[in-house]
This record gives C-alpha cells, sequence and structure tokens, in this order.
C-alpha cells in the first residue's frame, strides 16, 4: 500500500480545535518537524524542529529532542492534550520516540 493512501486515511479520522490541537509529525532523511496545528482556525500553535539546528545524535534521539522541546513550548502555551497525526509513518522507532517524549513533558493523546 503506499503512502499516501496510509496518510489520508489516518488523516480523515483526526481533527485538531483550539482545546486539542493535532500533533503532526514529519520526519525526512534529514530532518524532524512537529508542530500543534488547530484545524479550526488554520493556525500553528507551537513547533519544533531541527531545520536550523546543530543537534547531534541519532535519528531517534532527534526525534525524542524534538518531541521533549515540543512538549515545553505546549505546556508555555497552555495546551495540556492533542491528537497525534502520525501521517504515512508507522507507529514506530522514531515516531514513538517523539511521541513519549512529548508524554513526558505532560502532554496527554
Amino acid at each position: 500500500m503506499k503512502p499516501i493512501f496510509r496518510a489520508n486515511r489516518t488523516r480523515a479520522k483526526i481533527h485538531g480545535t483550539a482545546e486539542r490541537p493535532r500533533l503532526s509529525v514529519k520526519i525526512s532523511n534529514k530532518h524532524v518537524i512537529a508542530q500543534l496545528i488547530d484545524d479550526d482556525k488554520g493556525a500553528t500553535l507551537a513547533y519544533a524542529t531541527t531545520v536550523g539546528q546543530k543537534l547531534k545524535g541519532t535519528k531517534t534521539e532527534l526525534c525524542a529532542q524534538i518531541g521533549t522541546e515540543l512538549g515545553k513550548k505546549a505546556k508555555k502555551a497552555g495546551i495540556k492534550k492533542a491528537v497525534f497525526d502520525r501521517g504515512a509513518l508507522a507507529y514506530a522507532g522514531r515516531t514513538s520516540a517523539l511521541a513519549d517524549a512529548a508524554r513526558k513533558e505532560g502532554l496527554e493523546f
């Protein structure tokens, strides 16, 4: 099955609001991007990325660092709950490392 079909199937069931934004995750070959999105307004409430940063470690460690950073920014913005949008990614390895790190910072999903 092509990843785009999995991403569309996942997104069809997920919708972020101001009280419970969507935590969207994108992991490319070089970078990790995670953002909290309010789909009602079409606005990004908080985000964390490796783009422009000089972080060291494996891709799984980078995902954990981004999850921690996003959790801190969410707490600062007053966001406690979110809906996890993994897109076309399987919930394993790097994706789960990011989610676990965000949970440790107090973000619930």
